[in-house]
């Protein structure tokens, strides 16, 4: 059978429109014939992520987008096909995959590596979480700064208005007294600046004066010392007599003496003894004096007729007179 140069022409054609199709295919990564290791990911937003497009992990390109679809009518939910470059990378099962996108470059898409020793199978679905993008973050991160902006600037402008209106007249009329008043205080204190000075004089100041007193203490205290230390230890010596030294038996014995003592008194004071007696029995006293008193008058009587008690005289007379009858004036007590 012989075939026509327009067949031979339209089979060339196709399967060079074929070959074509299956090299743009090829440079832009996918397989028609889809080989080898695939793992998804689900994202409510694709934020411009295509085909062929990386897949990094820690900066290592692992893979890439193989194909993109919608899981359902709704387009609420983008499933995503990921090719791995080789089959031996081990994910765990609780890293997640985040959409990093690039407006200068290509968007790609970062797995984050989790700490599980259980790996994702083949043809299993990673968890993801949502990436606010370049310009969100850098949105998120102005707001803040530019509402503090404004409440300072509230806070500037409430300060104003309170300093306008604390400078009115009767307020700059109350400014300049205090002003006045600190000069006054300035001028006080340089005066006090000139005392204390002339204090710390090196010569004639008091404070010089007193250190020259403190030095001439500490010298007698350094020339004494070895006497300061002799009286220390007889004053150590004295103490520890006095700590050795039986108090105790001194005391007791003083307790004993002043028993004995206050026996002795109170014999005394009763009429028990000769001496108590004496002391308490007023009959023994009045005997006593009128015996003295009769002493008395005996004594005197014998001084003033001696011949009636002793007559040695031949030829005197016998004193007759009366004897005495109470004691001359010289001889009575008082």
């Amino acid at each position: 059978m012989k075939i026509s140069n327009e067949t031979k022409i339209g089979a060339l054609a196709s399967i060079a429109i074929v070959i074509l199709i299956l090299g743009f295919s090829f440079l832009k990564g996918t397989n028609i014939f889809k080989t080898g290791n695939f793992i998804y990911a689900e994202f409510t937003d694709a934020k411009g992520i295509k085909v062929s497009n990386p897949v990094n992990v820690n900066g290592l390109q692992i893979g890439s987008v193989y194909h993109l679809e919608n899981k359902d009518k709704t387009l609420r939910s983008i499933k995503i096909s990921i090719k791995l470059n080789s089959n031996k990378y081990q994910i765990p099962d609780d890293s997640y995959a985040v959409i990093e996108p690039n407006p200068l470059g290509i968007s790609s898409i970062k797995i984050n590596i989790g700490n599980s020793t259980t790996f994702l199978p083949e043809g299993a679905t990673i968890k993801t979480q949502n990436s606010e993008g370049i310009l969100a973050a850098i949105t998120n991160g102005i707001t803040p700064a530019v509402d503090q902006l404004k409440t300072t600037f509230h806070t500037l402008d409430s300060t104003l208005k309170n300093i306008n209106s604390i400078f009115d007249a009767n307020a700059k009329n109350n400014l300049q007294k205090t002003i006045a008043n600190i000069n006054q205080l300035t001028a006080s204190l340089i005066v006090s600046a000139a005392s204390i000075e002339k204090m710390l004089a090196d010569q004639s100041g008091s404070i010089a004066k007193s250190m020259d007193n403190v030095n001439s203490f500490t010298n007698n205290l350094a020339a004494n010392n070895d006497k300061i230390t002799n009286t220390l230890n007889n004053l150590e010596k004295t103490t520890q007599n006095l700590s050795q030294a039986d108090v105790a038996g001194s005391v007791s014995e003083l307790k004993t003496a002043v028993q004995k003592i206050n026996d002795v008194l109170a014999k005394l004071n009763s009429k028990d003894g000769s001496l108590g007696l004496l002391m308490n029995d007023k009959t023994l006293y009045n005997n006593l004096t009128n015996t003295v008193r009769s002493a008395n008058i005996l004594l005197d009587d014998l001084k003033t007729h001696p011949k009636r008690y002793v007559n040695i005289s031949v030829f005197g007379k016998k004193d007759k007179s009366k004897p005495l009858s109470a004691p001359l004036n010289e001889t009575n007590p008082k």
